[in-house]
């Protein structure tokens, strides 16, 4: 009978570490949908919503000559053709489309040219975390929990019970 008790009191214990363990996991997967769904200023910014943000400030044109004198990019140094795809930024400073926004990715949201903001630093700050976040962090930032946050969560809900299978 000793036996029996022992063996129900462990099944109770394994039941009680499972149902905490799927409610944590419930937790975990709403706050990253409620995550995505809101747009709050703490969290990082991907980077297709970094380009979105890009487009929207400074949209892109096709290329028209306009005089005698050809026009170049100053990121590539390549002349301006027909057709080409351009983005004109806030200092009227000109640029192929892919050459500047590779550079707004790399630097920091700045004209190659004349170092002017093209995106509020807010937003380059928010882009900057996210790309220079390990990807075994990243997880972690949607959620905002840790490992040891859990463990003692864990811990705490059941006390003498985790010591038994530990």
């Amino acid at each position: 009978m000793n036996a029996l008790s022992r063996f129900i009191a462990h099944i109770y214990t394994l039941f009680l570490i499972f149902f905490t363990v799927l409610l944590l996991e419930l937790v975990i997967l709403i706050r990253s949908i409620a995550g995505t769904i809101g747009y709050s200023d703490d969290h990082p910014i991907t980077t297709a919503q970094y380009h979105k943000l890009i487009e929207q400030k400074n949209p892109c044109s096709r290329y028209k000559s306009s005089g005698p004198e050809p026009k170049d990019c100053s990121v590539c140094l390549s002349v301006f053709e027909d057709g080409d795809e351009i983005r004109k930024l806030k200092c009227k400073h000109t640029f192929h489309k892919t050459c500047v926004d590779k550079w707004l990715e790399q630097d920091h949201a700045t004209c190659p040219i004349c170092r002017r903001l093209v995106l509020p630093e807010t937003i380059v700050v928010r882009y900057n975390q996210r790309r220079d976040a390990p990807p075994y962090r990243r997880r972690r930032e949607v959620y905002g929990g840790s490992d040891e946050e859990l463990i003692l969560l864990l811990t705490s809900l059941h006390g003498n019970y985790m010591r038994r299978f530990m």
